[in-house]
């Protein structure tokens, strides 16, 4: 696949976003490249488009195929391997957000609920675990929230987020009205 300077840019700006999102740049590269080409790509196609080597493409696949991102394609007399994009662009962030939850926010999770389980020696122990508790309590709810989120179909959460300033003024009329309401 040959790249203009225009979707180039692209698949190397995404690949700078794939490290933030926990893979690395390479990694986010290929699947930039997966999303924008209208067919299913082999590993000798990719090597090509991003001059990189066939074994750190190989690895790429296996990453991508971890993260459960693309799916593998046959052609019929062909012996090579294909690889698109698995689902929707919906589907990708909440397959990202999905492994990411699970590699991060839920061994986190596990690590507190062993710090809150043991009883506190100290007062400053006492305190940390305060801390700690607050922070748990956010990654549940943040967590329960996502969780919620996913499980929308994309049409009623694109409607949610296009809410969002409103939802924020909705909010702040509430609390005028109920502390006006308060002060009575």
């Amino acid at each position: 696949m040959e790249l203009t300077p225009q979707l180039e840019a692209f698949v190397f700006h995404f690949g700078e976003m794939g490290s933030r999102w926990g893979f690395n740049r390479t990694v986010g590269q290929m699947y930039a490249l997966m999303v924008i080409s209208p067919e299913p790509l082999n590993a000798n196609q990719i090597s090509e488009a991003l001059s990189v080597s066939r074994g750190n493409v190989s690895m790429g696949i296996k990453e991508l195929q971890s993260w459960q991102l693309i799916q593998q394609h046959h052609i019929p007399g062909d012996r090579k391997e294909y690889f698109s994009p698995k689902g929707s662009i919906w589907e990708m962030a909440s397959t990202v957000f999905e492994e990411r939850r699970k590699r991060e926010v839920d061994p986190t999770l596990q690590l507190l609920r062993g710090a809150l389980d043991t009883p506190p020696k100290d007062a400053a122990e006492s305190y940390a675990q305060e801390r700690m508790q607050e922070i748990h309590d956010l990654l549940e709810s943040v967590t329960e929230w996502a969780g919620e989120l996913q499980q929308m179909d994309p049409e009623k959460l694109r409607t949610l987020m296009r809410l969002g300033a409103g939802v924020t003024k909705v909010l702040s009329l509430k609390e005028q009205l109920l502390g006006k309401g308060d002060k009575s």
